[in-house]
């Protein structure tokens, strides 16, 4: 593929030196866009929309197997946090008994006249 757009590439630029020499550089211009760079163009997007296929369905696998991974992940530790509760629950109160308790002062009476 790129030996023949090389090619192309080199025979269109001759013609575009011609016209330069002939006629005028407006004309050897458009000669190079109208019959090298607008047809290659198309050329090599139709040719490289398979390869843009293959990329995108990678880059859609690799972020199914991420979000699968994550997933798996978020179960494991949901488990994991799930059964952390459950032993604590039936456990003893050793807290002291002060567990009414806001925190706000001893319940003495120290707050100064």
């Amino acid at each position: 593929m790129w030996l023949v757009a090389i090619a192309w590439i080199y025979v269109v630029g001759l013609m575009a030196a011609t016209e330069i020499i002939e006629h005028s550089i407006v004309a050897g211009i458009m000669t190079f866009l109208g019959y090298c760079v607008f047809p290659l163009s198309i050329v090599w997007y139709i040719a490289g929309s398979k390869m843009r296929r293959m990329k995108i369905a990678q880059k859609e696998e690799m972020a199914r197997r991420l979000r699968a991974g994550r997933q798996q992940e978020h179960d494991v530790t949901g488990e994991r946090e799930h059964h952390r509760p459950s032993r604590d629950r039936g456990g003893s109160d050793d807290d002291g008994g002060d567990s009414g308790d806001s925190g706000g002062g001893d319940g003495g009476g120290s707050g100064g006249d």
